[in-house]
């Protein structure tokens, strides 16, 4: 059965190139993605790719973090045009490996952010584009951002959200910095939920009927607090009292769960088969995509992508159910005709 693999990432060299020659040594979270040969060699990437054979593809996008952790307006840009223009030249190099790619958004330059996503979808031919959870810590709901969302709305392509957090958000108000990673183990999946339902409740989806959006790792913690985001939100504004946030539901033309149950999901959940489970019954079959997050695992490639294909081989869905997840779902979604 074909499988596109719609959420892994990649730095082409030239991208590669580009982010070492602008901030020399690399730490933190940018080291960790440097290290995987994967994430630049491209032998590597067919050598794990050839072990799932030729039914397997991928979807090729940036990894973390955002251009903004480390550069300018003006230098994100240049940043995001070469990963652009080298992901599009693997695309057409290697078609059958790698049917398309995602382009990356730069939010934090105002001037060219719609621009750069029109460049990307209409001249390169990108399936979408990724953004991050947050700009700077600036929320998504922002009117600064809109253009870009109604530019996206309006072609019908997909917005890939990847959750962006890092050690300067601290665990506690007391303290300056995250500890143990937490700000990526739980850190991630809240800024995933937190973006998600800043989308909803500022009515972003009322103003935009026809935007779509993919969150990645099986959309964060929604599923798993279905009971907290529906009844529990039903009761938005009984827990506040120096702001009328019952308004806030009454704004909105749907009941909000709804709308929650509208983004698209991934299988990228480092072999949990709970949280694929949750992320299918929640969003539904129509709306979760095969995705690996490779090659960021403990074997730096193959694993969870073998680990998230047995677990859909060997879960208790329909066979139509698992042909939209690997590819039917994808293939609509973005467009391509395999």
């Amino acid at each position: 059965m074909k499988k596109i693999d719609v959420f892994n990432h990649i730095w082409p060299k030239p991208f590669h190139d580009a982010l070492i020659a602008l901030v020399g040594e690399t730490t933190d979270i940018t080291r960790r993605s440097e290290a995987v040969p994967m994430m630049t060699n491209l032998d590597r990437r067919f050598e794990v790719m050839d072990m799932f054979g030729d039914d397997y593809c991928q979807i090729l996008s940036l990894a973390s973090p955002p251009f903004e952790k480390y550069a300018n307006p003006a230098k994100s840009l240049d940043l995001a045009q070469i990963a652009s223009d080298s992901t599009a030249e693997l695309c057409v190099k290697y078609p059958d490996r790698f049917p398309g790619f995602i382009g990356t958004a730069v939010l934090n330059n105002p001037d060219a952010m719609v621009e750069e996503a029109r460049r990307n979808i209409e001249d390169l031919g990108a399936c979408g584009m990724q953004i991050f959870t947050n700009v700077n810590g600036k929320p998504l709901d922002l009117p600064e951002f809109a253009p870009f969302f109604e530019y996206m709305a309006s072609t019908g392509k997909a917005v890939w959200m990847h959750p962006a957090r890092g050690a300067n958000f601290p665990d506690y108000q007391t303290e300056d910095r995250s500890e143990y990673e937490i700000w990526w183990t739980f850190g991630w999946p809240y800024e995933t939920s937190a973006a998600m339902a800043r989308m909803v409740f500022s009515g972003l989806f009322d103003r935009l009927p026809d935007l779509k959006v993919i969150t990645h790792h099986a959309g964060g913690m929604i599923p798993f607090f279905e009971g907290r985001v529906g009844p529990g939100w039903d009761q938005m504004g009984a827990r506040t009292t120096d702001s009328d946030l019952g308004a806030v539901l009454k704004a909105l033309k749907r009941p909000h769960l709804e709308y929650f149950k509208d983004f698209y999901a991934d299988t990228a959940s480092f072999g949990s088969v709970k949280a694929i489970e949750h992320a299918i019954d929640f969003f539904g079959e129509d709306h979760v995509l095969f995705a690996s997050d490779a090659p960021f695992d403990p074997e730096a490639g193959p694993m969870y992508i073998r680990e998230t294909i047995r677990i859909l081989d060997t879960m208790d869905i329909s066979d139509e159910t698992r042909r939209k997840v690997y590819h039917g779902n994808a293939a609509r979604l973005l467009g391509l005709s395999i």
